[in-house]
Formats: C-alpha cells, structure tokens, sequence
C-alpha cells in the first residue's frame, strides 16, 4: 500500500472552531459520558466511569462545537491522587479555562462501585462488599457537589411477622388443647424446637439509596462515614462471608428490626437529621418484595431552607 505523503508543517484544519450555521442556538450540556478512570477514593481503588461537559453559549460568529479533547486530557489530574471536593473544583475550573470563549458552566458525574471488606456478625471472618455510588458536580459561580451511595439490606415485613406469630399461638393451642395435665417447661421448649414455627415471615433484599448535596468546607468526600451510618440506622445489612453463628444473628437482627418501607425511610431520615452537616438530603428506600411482583418504595427529602421557613 502506498503511503499518502503529508506536507510539512502544514496547519491542520480545525472544523470545531469554524462558525456554524446555527451559532445563535446554544446548548446547555455538551461532552463525553462513560471515560473509563482509575480513581482513588477513601484510599480505596475506584474503577469509574466519568460523564464530563460544558455548555455552549450562543454567540453568532462563535465556534460550531468544543473541543472535547481539552476535556479528556485534563481529566487525567483525576487520577493523580486522593479524589476530593477540590480536585473536582479545580477539575471544573480547568475544563471552563480551556475554552473561555465558548462556555461559563461546567459538570462532572462520577459513578462506580467501591469495595469493601465487611466483618462478619460473630465469626472472625471477613468478606468483600460493592456498593454503588456516584458524585455529581456542577461548577458556575459557585461548585455544587452532591455524593449519592446504594446500601443494600434485608427487610422483615412487620404484618408478615404479626400474622406468623398468630399461627403460631393457634398451633400451639391446637396441639396441647387436649393435654391431660398442665403443660411444662421441656414440653414447651420441646415443642418451640420441633414445631414452633408454623408459619415464617417474609423477608426481602432491599437498597437504600442516600444523597447529601455537601458544604462548602468539606475537604473529604464522607463516603464510608455515610455507608456505615446508613446501615447502623437499619441495623440489617447484607452480609458477606456467612457461618452458622453468623447467620443465626442475623436472623436475630432482622426479628429485631422488623420494618415496612416506611419505617426504613424514616429511620434514615431521623439518623441524617440528627448527625447531618450537610446542606440538603434526600433518600429512597425499594423493598423488592418476596410476597408481591412489585417492589414497595418510600422517598424523602431535607434542605437548609426548610429550616429557615
């Protein structure tokens, strides 16, 4: 194949910069999604997949489009440390610099999963666990910086559990309505052990998802601080590794946390509310039913500005 000979030092064509014939029109949003990045965060490797973009303001002899290629090369900053609420500032600040002409509004969506390692309930063991999560940033004036994180639990549905209880109490009057004699203390432990339970609760696998606009003076992205205490609030998180003992507590745990979709949001709200040093939340909780082909799912949200009313 014969090779094309380039001239010498020749300029290359930019088309981007050319005016379009729609120049007047600008666009709220224009960049890349789905860049592949290694990140750091909470000293943990985050393989992430990062939207970035700026608007295009409308000007009549402006540029058709942006160069896109000054957004992708500046993200490699991203990758050079710890991820914080000020390298994402001066990650947007460095996307408007590198097209002044053409934008004032920058975004920044990072999203991925973080690893990781969980002890078990009561055995020495540990196991791994990958929760979701995604930051948002918006830079104008002011940055806006929002952290959202998944947490998956497990659910006892309280009117499955009352309604369990109930057989129970009618088994039990059913086998010993016809004892001779008052029934004794082994009889009954005999009985809890062989047939005490009739009829079981359901339960289901179910997610929280949690996020917090954050203020201005974080120097840290809270996203484990955040998991741990969504799931102290629920008191039953998923579990990883899992032996006899272990599974025997949460079973324990989830009789002793027995909670509709409604009990779970506002648990977590109550729990927000009085450890929040954030500017807003809001917080969705699905409990994917084993009992219905639809999921239950509550919803609830907090500003600064609901205070000040």
């Amino acid at each position: 194949m014969n090779k094309v000979a380039l001239p010498p030092c020749q300029p290359l064509p930019d088309a981007q910069a050319w005016q379009g014939a729609m120049s007047d029109v600008g666009l709220d949003w224009v960049g890349m999604q789905g860049i592949a990045l290694p990140l750091e965060l909470a000293g943990k490797p985050l393989m992430a997949r990062v939207n970035v973009g700026i608007n295009l303001r409308a000007n009549q002899q402006g540029s058709r489009g942006i160069h896109m290629s000054r957004l992708y090369l500046a993200l490699d900053e991203l990758t050079q440390g710890e991820l914080t609420p000020q390298r994402i500032a001066d990650q947007l600040r460095a996307f408007l610099a590198s097209q002044p002409e053409n934008s004032d509004r920058a975004n920044l969506s990072i999203s991925g999963e973080l690893l990781l390692s969980r002890p078990a309930l009561l055995s020495p063991h540990r196991g791994w666990k990958a929760y979701p999560l995604k930051i948002d940033a918006t830079l104008t004036t002011l940055m806006t910086l929002s952290l959202t994180v998944g947490v998956p639990y497990s659910s006892t549905c309280p009117s499955s559990a009352a309604l369990s209880r109930q057989l129970a109490q009618q088994q039990f009057q059913f086998d010993f309505e016809q004892a001779p004699d008052a029934v004794d203390q082994q009889q009954v432990i005999d009985w809890l052990g062989e047939q005490g339970m009739p009829a079981t609760p359901h339960s289901q696998r179910s997610w929280a998802w949690v996020t917090v606009t954050l203020n201005d003076s974080e120097t840290v992205l809270p996203v484990i601080n955040l998991i741990d205490r969504i799931e102290h609030a629920l008191g039953t998180p998923l579990q990883t590794l899992v032996k006899r003992r272990d599974e025997q507590a949460f079973a324990l745990a989830n009789g002793q946390n027995l909670m509709f979709c409604e009990d779970a949001a506002r648990r977590l709200y109550r729990t927000l509310r009085s450890q929040c040093s954030h500017r807003a939340f809001s917080l969705r909780v699905e409990h994917q039913e084993s009992l219905h082909a639809h999921n239950a799912v509550a919803e609830l949200s907090w500003g600064e500005h609901q205070d000040a009313t």
